[in-house]
């Protein structure tokens, strides 16, 4: 009988294209994934790769089975969603995926709360941009700016929230400088290597330094409080510090959309449902902050 086990490993391995790749989304050693794919071909009676330089590639027998490997994959993703589903206690693990503005700058207090009333539910919260495959379980809610949401997958189950807006913002000190001194240097603040951003000429404001780049969303918000320039925030970064203001004569941005998504029957959870009502009406809490009409934008 072919190990299910062993099949995910060879498909870590066909799709990461070398054993290393496999062992780092797997989270295993590099001998642990060695030994899985030759305990499958000692099943199989088949070779499943071939070791080029350039890495490890499928031959005739891997193609082969490749289907039906992916087939057994989705097979085992939906027998997990549907225990999953049935599974009501308030307890156990919780994976929440959703980007690092929002942990960090706006949900955090609401994630505090919610593990305060339900002390028995292991919170796993992982702040990024990236995607996670909801039907691979990477993680059982997500919550995504969604620009159309006719782009949603099919499979997914979603709870609208509100619109989310950014603006243009400089520290109060600096716009307090430009105003009676108008000062030589004023930078563009971006986190990305297009050049001068698109809304550089936006606004009463006009800089006349060179951009000032970083990667990193934390490093930008802190190079803006520190009167460096000029730079594009959600409004719910912006608005709600109390050192920053937004550049005079600019408009908002509208960034979409904020879902709450879920894939079958994971959101029949008893845990999941909880989380997702709890947030969505911290959301509808927090909807005039997103869309950057909040009383404290001005």
């Amino acid at each position: 009988m072919i190990d299910w086990d062993d099949v995910r490993y060879f498909l870590a391995v066909a799709r990461g294209g070398s054993v290393r790749a496999a062992a780092s989304l797997l989270k295993v050693n590099h001998s642990t994934v060695l030994r899985r794919i030759a305990q499958l071909e000692e099943r199989l009676g088949a070779q499943m790769f071939e070791k080029l330089p350039s890495g490890y590639r499928l031959t005739l027998a891997g193609d082969e089975i490749i289907e039906f490997a992916t087939q057994m994959e989705a097979s085992s993703h939906q027998l997990e969603t549907r225990v999953l589903g049935r599974d009501q206690s308030v307890r156990g693990l919780l994976r929440v995926t959703l980007p690092p503005f929002f942990a960090t700058h706006l949900l955090m207090p609401d994630l505090a709360e919610f593990a305060r009333l339900h002390p028995d539910i292991e919170m796993d919260v992982v702040p990024t941009g990236a995607v996670a495959n909801l039907t691979n379980r990477e993680a059982d809610i997500a919550i995504r700016i969604v620009l159309d949401r006719n782009t949603l997958p099919l499979n997914l189950h979603g709870l609208i929230g509100p619109v989310l807006s950014s603006g243009i913002y400089m520290s109060r000190d600096l716009l307090a400088s430009w105003r009676s001194e108008m000062p030589a240097s004023m930078r563009w603040i971006v986190t990305n290597t297009d050049g001068r951003p698109g809304w550089a000429h936006d606004g009463e404001v006009r800089t006349k330094g060179a951009l000032f780049r970083t990667p990193d969303s934390e490093t930008q918000i802190i190079a803006v409080q520190q009167g460096i320039g000029m730079t594009k925030l959600p409004c719910f970064v912006g608005d709600a510090d109390p050192l920053l203001v937004r550049v005079p004569g600019t408009e908002l941005y509208g960034h979409g959309t904020l879902w709450l998504l879920t894939q079958g029957e994971t959101r029949n959870t008893k845990r999941v449902r909880l989380f997702a009502e709890f947030i969505s009406r911290r959301l509808v809490v927090h909807a005039a902050l997103l869309a950057g009409t909040s009383s404290s934008s001005n």
